[in-house]
């Protein structure tokens, strides 16, 4: 399907209902002109995104995925509006802390982690885990003695994930048993199963497999004397780019309904990772068109390259795997026509769209800006240190339309 830009984008954002944020978001750029490539963040977008999840899935807990954006204002912000932080590192639980995070709302998430990196994590608070694997567990009871365990499930993306997670993490229902029972041995406390159906899942009944298996982790434990009580559905929950995406209440009617079906006696407290349901669509990259060029006089298509790619911001764009949309900032009249879109490294991967149809104005030329929407998750946070010299994406956060933060 066409990834149409400009007017028709703008339109879409409309009836979408985030009107203001890109208002407000525009009228920063407006005023402040940042150098590009600049991210914006509306925080005042990101705690709505937030209360939207948490009274949908209410009363479940809400642990924002700290990788999605990890800048401090977003951090501060939500730990004030009183939610949880999924961590993957010490670094990040470093930078939840001093955004005003109890360590009691951090859960460190990441099943692949040192010994060092458990031991640090115990000694500045943190008292919840994620395992999938006996060697990891063995390393939290050495080094997190007394331990709140969840033990993440192996499960199949839905076809519908967009960014799917393969067979990296998790591990079979047979074995979350067993690191259940092993977790009370070891003198932890085994607290449930988490798993994660995929990024940017856009089936909202991807999650009813995944809690079917939980349901038998959580009967097969009870067999032997030890009581589950919490279920983490992770996140996956699709916010909309170039195509629709369904709606956070779409998406917790979907839960609720699979937890009926297979906890039908007592429900397990809920918990949901949400990262780019929070974040995405509070921010807009501005950027520049550095070169347009044709191959061959007879070639149709242009080649637009921008002052941004894959290795400065959109790494999500690996395998056209989410197709953003395009603003192209001013008037700009007349015809359009197919396009493929670069970045500016001396990499001959960083192609961002060659196989998804996108048409931008005949009329485009270099040093014209161009808004990509909703590109508040994933972006900042995937850029390099310094590839071919290029800086990592600058991020702008504001609240009120006012600056609060640059990096």
């Amino acid at each position: 399907m066409p990834c149409s830009v400009g007017r028709a984008a703008h339109r879409r954002l409309t009836l979408a209902g985030v009107e203001t944020t890109l208002d407000r978001i525009r009228a920063f750029l407006a005023e402040h002109r940042p150098p590009t490539p600049a991210l914006v963040i509306d925080v005042d977008t990101v705690l709505s995104r937030y209360a939207a999840l948490a009274d949908a899935f209410a009363p479940g807990r809400v642990q924002y995925a700290v990788k999605a954006n990890p800048a401090p204002p977003v951090l501060r912000a939500l730990a004030r509006a009183g939610a949880a932080f999924d961590v993957a590192s010490p670094a990040e639980i470093d930078l939840c802390l001093r955004a005003g995070a109890p360590p009691e709302s951090l859960s460190y998430g990441n099943t692949i982690k040192k010994p060092a990196d458990i031991a640090t994590a115990h000694a500045r608070g943190v008292t919840e885990f994620t395992c999938d694997a006996r060697g990891d567990l063995d390393n939290i009871a050495r080094h997190a003695p007394g331990a709140r365990v969840s033990v993440r499930l192996l499960v199949d993306d839905g076809p519908d994930s967009i960014t799917p997670f393969g067979q990296k993490f998790g591990c079979r229902a047979d074995e979350a048993a067993r690191l259940c029972l092993d977790a009370a041995s070891a003198g932890l406390e085994p607290v449930g199963v988490s798993f994660h159906v995929g990024s940017q899942q856009l089936d909202p009944g991807a999650w009813d497999v995944a809690i079917a298996s939980a349901a038998k982790v959580f009967t097969t434990v009870s067999e032997h004397g030890v009581r589950l009580h919490r279920l983490n559905v992770g996140g996956g929950f699709g916010v909309p780019y170039a195509g629709p995406a369904p709606s956070v209440e779409t998406y917790a009617t979907g839960v609720r309904e699979a937890l009926a079906a297979h906890f039908p006696d007592t429900r397990p407290e809920l918990v949901i990772e949400p990262g780019r349901a929070v974040v995405a669509e509070a921010g807009v990259i501005r950027c520049e068109v550095v070169l347009v060029s044709r191959k061959s006089e007879a070639d149709p298509h242009r080649w637009v390259f921008l002052d941004i790619g894959r290795y400065n911001g959109l790494a999500e764009t690996e395998n056209e795997a989410i197709a953003y949309r395009f603003d192209v900032v001013g008037e700009h009249t007349g015809a359009d026509g197919p396009v493929i879109i670069a970045g500016p490294t001396c990499d001959g991967d960083d192609v961002l769209y060659q196989r998804t149809p996108y048409r931008l104005p005949l009329s485009l030329r270099q040093g014209d800006r161009i808004d990509i929407l909703a590109t508040g998750a994933y972006t900042a946070s995937y850029s390099s240190v310094a590839f071919n010299g290029i800086e990592p994406l600058r991020t702008y956060c504001i609240s009120e339309g006012r600056l609060i933060s640059a990096e």
